[in-house]
Formats: C-alpha cells, structure tokens, sequence
C-alpha cells in the first residue's frame, strides 16, 4: 500500500512499552498515568507528537475490549484538540492477540514457515496469522524504523527485484541502508514513472522524519530509470554506479575459451576497485583499457571491459563521499530474504496492493527481528537491524520494541487534523 498523507488507522494510536503487572493501576489511578506518561515522553519524546510537550488532559477510556478484556486511556492534545489513545505493547493493534502468545509464530515468519504450518502448531486458522503479518504493511517503513533524525542514513543502495503477481512481471523496489530496509514498493512496471512513484514512497517516509531530508549518495546498477527516479525525487544526490554489476557482466560473457583473458581481466578490475584515490583508479583503469586492447580477443567480454574503463567518472564519484557504497553487495543480500519470502509462497495471487502491503510487512520483519546469535555477539548484544541502526531498543522482546517503534505507525511527524 502506497503510503501517503492521508490518516490511516492507527495514526492516533500512541503504543508505549507499559508493564502489564502495571497497567490495571494505569487505567484507574489518573495520577499514577500522568506520571508514567510524563517519564516516558521525557525518555522518548519520539514516540509521541510533536505538540505533546505544550499539554494535554485525560480524555475518558475506551470501551472494554470484548477480545482481551482491556481498556486504554485517552488523552487530548492542549494544542490543537486531537485526541489520541494510549496502548501498551503487551497487547497487539486491534486487540487482536497477547503479544506473548503470537511472538514466536511472527518471528517464524522471518523464514518462511507457512501460514497453515503456524495454524498446526499455534492454532488459529492460516489467515489469522496472515491478517496479523498484514497489518505489519500499514507502518511507516523509515518512521518506525528510523527513531532518531541524526540516525537517517545518508548513503543508501536501491535495486529492483523482478517478482510476479498473477503470472504478470511485477517489481519491488527496494531501498537499503544500514543492513535495513528502508523501503519495498511493488510496481508493475521498471519504468521510469513507475519506478518514481515507487521510489517516492521511500522519499515521503524519510521526509515524515526529517521535512529536509536529502541523501548524499545512492548506489544503483546501470538502469536509466532508476537513476533518473533518483534525481527526481532528491535534488543534489550523487548516483554511484555500482562497480560489481559492471564487473559481473564481463564474468558472465567469459567463455573457456577467454578463460586466461578473463582471469587476467578480473585481476585488474579488482585492483582498480582497491586503488585508495581517485587519481590511482583513474590510472589503473587507463591501465586496464591499454591492456585489454593489446591483450583480449575480440569478443562480447572485451567489450565490456572497455565499457567498465569507459565509465570512470560514474565510478570516480564515490571518492568523493568517505561513506558511499561502491558495489551493491549489501542492497543484493537484503534481496535474498525477498527471493526466499516470494519463491516460498509462489509469488503474489491476489491484488497490487496486498502485494504491496505484503512486502512492507517482509521489511519490517526483516528490520525488528533478531539476528542469528553469531551476528548479535558480533554487534555486542544489539538484536536486530533496526537496534544496530538506533543504537538502543524499548523493549527486550523484538515483538514489543516493533509495537513501540511504530507508535503512531511510524507517523509522529505527520500533522494530524483534529476529530
């Protein structure tokens, strides 16, 4: 689903990571609420709106939940008379679920396992945890992801997966940051319109964190429309062609016969790749270029390496940007959790915009939940994608720290019209 600033269910809905030993006091005791609330928007101001801070009063209590037996308060904003509703995180959107009780079977969705396999060993039936994956789309990407301004990269990596919806080629545009994704939009055309409406979706979340934000760099392979979606959509961006999809094309028309050429060409396409300054890789590719000549048969492979030395200042600008990412490696590997989620459920079946919702959903799990025990000892603890990038986490359970990062759905900097 495209997101836009239109108000969305849930926007008004600010989820807190309260203790439910805590929570019946909460709901009664009007004093020990304001308390708890006023420590938590001093700890977290992020997770509340941007006018919070000049007042509100207490504004009643929601119907008791039929499903979980649960209230929430409500409060009113001083400024401009919006009322929101406070939710802990202990209890899933829509009172649908304990949090506890379908933690495990959501992060199984991490891999994969199928939605009647959840029903076999959790019960319910397979569209209730569907439905409960789904709603996952409606967040804001970057607003629940991306806690803080100063945390917004300003590097990225964008590529586009082929997919299919009801046996027709479909696209995910995906952006990339940081071992996160920061945007998944399906589109059913590489076009170059079609490509910024989807990269667009990306640029509007950013912008809901920061109104001024503009990325540096983005690291894209050699598709016009995708590079020319770029330029649209942020003013001043630098687009780094990625050297690894140039070195690959020659791989790829390397036949036995070009064997010895082939290894000597990858040798010093490496070795120009590794050079330390732009003036030392600019030689090293004119280097390239006298050798392939002199050296390589005439072929589909020669060609392309004359392309690649050609290509100098597409790959030189990333010298200028310290943090910029040369290749697409990180962008390619996040694409694997993707070519695993659509081969395993046989591709997309129903509308573009489930399609759409679904591979948010994807991005999200992807972002919040944990890593494999190896890659936590190696970030010193930080569990997820999402944590590294923040740097802290609300919650020690990864279903919980999502549920408070999408607080508003992701949307705290969005203005809200009042009821």
């Amino acid at each position: 689903m495209i997101v836009t600033d239109k108000q969305q269910r849930g926007d008004r809905t600010i989820r807190l990571p309260l203790k439910e030993i805590d929570y019946h006091r909460f709901v009664k005791d009007r004093v020990f609420a304001k308390e708890t609330i006023d420590i938590l928007y001093s700890d977290f101001p992020e997770l509340f709106p941007a006018s919070f801070g000049k007042g509100y009063i207490f504004n009643g209590l929601t119907p008791i939940s039929i499903k979980q037996e649960c209230q929430c308060r409500r409060i009113r904003l001083s400024v401009d008379k919006t009322t929101y509703t406070i939710a802990p995180v202990f209890i899933m959107p829509y009172m649908t679920a304990k949090t506890e009780d379908v933690e495990t079977p959501l992060f199984l969705r991490r891999f994969n396992v199928p939605y009647w396999g959840l029903s076999y060993a959790f019960g319910r039936d397979a569209m209730y945890w569907y439905r409960i994956e789904q709603s996952f789309g409606r967040f804001n990407i970057v607003g629940t992801t991306v806690k803080q301004v100063e945390s917004l990269p300003q590097d990225l990596l964008a590529d586009e997966k082929h997919t299919r919806l009801k046996r027709d080629k479909h696209y995910i545009a995906m952006t990339v940051a940081k071992e996160c994704i920061l945007g998944a939009e399906m589109t059913d055309s590489a076009s170059e319109a079609s490509l910024t409406e989807a990269y667009g979706v990306f640029a509007r979340e950013a912008r809901s964190v920061n109104p001024n934000y503009t990325p540096e760099t983005v690291n894209t392979d050699g598709w016009a429309a995708t590079q020319n979606a770029w330029q649209t959509l942020f003013d001043g961006i630098t687009v780094i062609l990625c050297f690894l999809h140039a070195f690959i094309k020659i791989r790829d028309r390397a036949t036995k016969a070009l064997q010895d050429s082939f290894n000597g060409a990858a040798d010093r396409v490496w070795d120009a790749y590794e050079a330390t300054s732009k003036s030392s890789f600019s030689q090293r590719l004119r280097r390239l270029r006298e050798w392939a000549q002199d050296e390589v048969p005439d072929s589909v492979m020669k060609k392309h390496i004359l392309d690649l030395c050609s290509k100098k200042d597409k790959f030189s600008q990333s010298y200028a940007h310290d943090n910029a990412h040369r290749t697409s490696n990180m962008v390619d590997r996040l694409m694997k959790f993707f070519d695993r989620a659509c081969f395993d459920a046989m591709y997309f079946h129903g509308t573009l915009d489930s399609g759409k919702q679904r591979v948010r959903a994807w991005a999200i799990l992807w972002n919040f939940c944990p890593s494999a025990p190896a890659t936590v000892k190696k970030h010193e603890g930080k569990k997820s994608p999402a944590e590294r990038l923040n740097g802290m986490r609300y919650a020690d359970n990864w279903l919980e720290n999502l549920l408070v990062s999408a607080s508003m759905n992701g949307t705290s900097g969005y203005q809200q019209n009042p009821l």
